[in-house]
């Protein structure tokens, strides 16, 4: 079953264009990530879904309904926003039931549903105090539980964790992602954040400029880029693409076995091997605990390459890479996967 589909669905403000006309399916039951740079239309287009906002054109449908010129509120969709959007004089119990009451649920009802949240996302204890009372992932757990009470077959999250220090947002992705998966809830995520795509997806949609660069797993959308955008976008380093000349990496002898119409070559700085293979020199390295990058130079160009690095004191001055060529990647001049 497809939980969102947009059929040449677009939506601009005068001359501003924040989203083209797009074609995108996403099966229910799937965490699906909105992922790209700011402006690029991911938020946009969960507004879209939500009802936030009208499309200029195309048609939306939400569990094979068309909901394009449906309300918001009659959408059947919940939503979590980046600043949680908790009201500051309720408790948390009456922040959670908050939309219950407005629809006149039935207090049984209203009830049972909240002791379910509460235990679920362990704020029993908590359902007495104040949002200001509460620490930031207390308070992102009232704001998720409010969007759990309402039942809705979809859920649709805005950035949540931003506001998050480091530690707090990854312990809060495992949760979130085990609570989609126990519940089987369709979830639609927006973020900037790579890290967050790739760890909790089963799709990937990248968005830049308004318009859909590549949906895929996240194992796919890694190894198999298909355009520049996406080869540099993901990845914890960015992927290196060198420029060809006459066969060879420009500025350098080191010749490529490079298909018809390839004029760059990608190559992860993780599937090169230092010891032995092309002589370079090192220009820079950075040094992060575990990891260690270094930055070599191939003619007139900078190759990154990823080490241990408990290795950082041995590297200096000249290295040795090589590489397989299964890990190569080759692009055309327009900038699409060959």
């Amino acid at each position: 079953m497809t939980a969102v589909r947009f059929a040449q669905v677009s939506k601009h403000w005068d001359a501003t264009i924040a989203l083209q006309p797009t074609d995108l399916t996403l099966p229910a039951g799937e965490f699906s990530v909105l992922l790209g740079p700011s402006g690029c239309g991911k938020t946009t287009t969960l507004r879209l879904i939500a009802g936030l906002e009208i499309p200029t054109t195309g048609q939306i449908e939400i569990f094979g309904k068309d909901v394009t010129q449906t309300a918001s509120s009659q959408r059947g969709v919940s939503m979590v926003f980046q600043n949680y959007a908790l009201f500051p004089h309720l408790s948390v119990a009456e922040n959670i039931v908050f939309g219950l009451r407005v629809r006149r649920v039935p207090k049984a009802e209203t009830e049972q549903r909240l002791k379910q949240v509460l235990d679920l996302l362990n704020l029993t204890p908590y359902q007495a105090r104040k949002p200001g009372q509460l620490s930031g992932g207390q308070q992102q757990r009232v704001a998720l539980a409010r969007a759990l009470v309402a039942d809705s077959r979809l859920c649709l999250m805005d950035e949540p964790l931003s506001n998050l220090d480091a530690q707090l947002r990854q312990e809060m992705r495992h949760e979130l992602r085990a609570l989609q998966l126990k519940l089987g809830l369709s979830v639609v995520y927006v973020t900037h954040d790579q890290t967050e795509a790739m760890s909790m997806a089963d799709r990937v949609v990248l968005l830049r400029d308004g318009r859909i660069e590549q949906v895929a797993s996240p194992f796919d959308i890694y190894q198999k880029p298909n355009t520049l955008f996406a080869a540099q976008f993901i990845g914890g380093a960015r992927m290196n693409l060198l420029e060809l000349e006459q066969g060879c990496l420009a500025g350098s002898d080191i010749a490529v076995a490079a298909p018809e119409g390839a004029v760059r070559m990608g190559l992860r700085p993780e599937d090169i091997q230092l010891g032995s293979g092309h002589r370079m020199q090192v220009e820079k390295t950075e040094f992060t605990g575990a990891d260690l990058l270094l930055h070599a130079r191939v003619g007139a160009q900078l190759i990154a390459v990823r080490a241990e690095g408990k290795q950082a004191r041995a590297v200096q001055g000249e290295v040795h890479l090589s590489w397989n060529a299964e890990n190569l990647h080759w692009f055309d001049k327009q900038g699409l996967r060959l």
